[in-house]
C-alpha cells in the first residue's frame, strides 16, 4: 500500500508542477494584454479631452465634469455627441455654458407635472 501512495504523490506532485509551470507561461501574456487594454484606453480617454479643450469653454468644461460625477451615463452620452458633432464639422465655434445647458434640457426626458387636487 505504501508504494502506491508513494506512487501516487509523486505524480500528484509532478501534475502539479505542471499547472504552476502553464500558469506561469499564461500569467505575462494576460499582463500584457491587460496593460496594453488599459493604454489603449488611457490614449483614447486622452484624445477624446482634446476634442472636449477644444470645442467647450472652459465653463462648459467644469459643468460637464460635474455632470459626470453626479450622473456618468449621461455625461457620457453628451460627450460622445459633442464629439460627434465636432468631428461631423456641425460646430461652428466653442461651446458656452449657456449652450451647453440648453443641449442638456433637449437631451433631458419631459417631466410630466402631477397636481393632486382634493375634492
Amino acid at each position: 500500500m505504501s508504494t502506491m501512495d508513494d506512487e501516487l504523490n509523486e505524480i500528484r506532485k509532478r501534475r502539479l508542477a505542471e499547472i504552476q509551470k502553464q500558469q506561469a507561461q499564461n500569467q505575462p501574456s494576460d499582463i500584457q494584454a491587460a496593460y496594453q487594454q488599459e493604454q489603449a484606453k488611457a490614449e483614447m480617454e486622452a484624445q477624446k479631452q482634446t476634442i472636449l479643450r477644444q470645442i467647450l469653454t472652459p465653463e462648459a468644461r467644469e459643468r460637464l465634469t460635474t455632470l459626470k460625477m453626479s450622473r456618468p451615463a449621461l455625461g457620457e452620452q453628451l460627450e460622445m455627441q459633442l464629439i460627434s458633432l465636432a468631428q461631423s464639422g456641425r460646430l461652428p465655434s466653442q461651446i458656452s455654458d449657456e449652450q451647453l445647458k440648453n443641449l442638456l434640457m433637449k437631451m433631458q426626458p419631459k417631466k410630466r407635472k402631477t397636481s393632486i387636487t382634493r375634492v
